[in-house]
């Protein structure tokens, strides 16, 4: 949601937008940034440079399916960790029943 803005090209950068919680974090708007609560984990590192690259078609898709799973978005290392912490890690198995494995008589 952060991105959203810039995607959208209303401003240069994510941080740019004053309606949002990295605007409103990285402006220190007082009155706003109150109303938001903390992350309840750490920020991945570089959060801020990760949403004003430019994104492509593969990190776009990666992300919508992070939002359908309610999977936590960022690298390998901080999803798995984040997953654990928030009790996320079912968000990080395949979707479906297990295969069924044939047994050997």
């Amino acid at each position: 949601m952060e991105r959203n803005s810039l995607r959208a090209r209303l401003v240069e950068r994510a941080e740019d937008w004053a309606w949002c919680s990295l605007g409103c974090r990285e402006k220190k708007l007082d009155k706003r940034a109150k109303l938001l609560d903390d992350w309840p984990v750490d920020r991945p590192r570089g959060w801020r440079r990760a949403l004003n690259r430019p994104e492509d078609e593969r990190e776009l898709e990666w992300l919508r399916q992070c939002v359908r799973r309610g999977q936590p978005y960022g690298d390998d290392a901080w999803v798995r960790r984040t997953a654990m912490k928030l009790g996320l890690e079912s968000s990080l198995r395949p979707v479906g029943r297990p295969r069924k494995t044939r047994e050997k008589t």
